[in-house]
């Protein structure tokens, strides 16, 4: 099963292709959104999410058509850039997130903080060689 982080990545390495914008958001949605359980994202984002799924859902579609290309259909250019800009940002929060999650717990420390290299002893048997 692929995570709500790699759908995201994917959507917005749609987003950056050189089609039209309309048609790189509808691939985005089809491809790598459309099946995204909202339950999956961090609760930071869901709002987000929520409101991305409703502008590229939210127009009864034509015959032949589903609601997402009627909806995108219907979009200006700039509502089609700000919706792929929310999915961006979307994933950036997300980007933030995941990076706080597989950063390590702990810092390894490899010498004392409070010696200076003048503290340390040699110890006698180097010393006598």
């Amino acid at each position: 099963m692929i995570s709500a982080w790699d759908c995201f990545h994917f959507a917005t390495l749609e987003l950056v292709r050189s089609t039209p914008i309309k048609q790189r958001l509808i691939a985005a949605y089809r491809r790598h959104l459309a099946l995204l359980p909202e339950d999956q994202l961090p609760g930071d984002v869901r709002e987000s999410f929520g409101q991305v799924m409703r502008c590229l859902r939210c127009v009864q579609p034509l015959r032949g058509e589903d609601a997402v290309a009627a909806s995108v259909r219907k979009m200006s250019n700039q509502e089609a850039d700000d919706c792929a800009a929310l999915i961006v940002e979307i994933f950036g929060l997300m980007c933030r997130d995941h990076a706080t999650l597989n950063r390590p717990n702990s810092v390894v420390q490899l010498h004392a903080v409070d010696c200076a290299p003048a503290d340390f002893e040699v110890p006698s048997l180097i010393a006598n060689n």
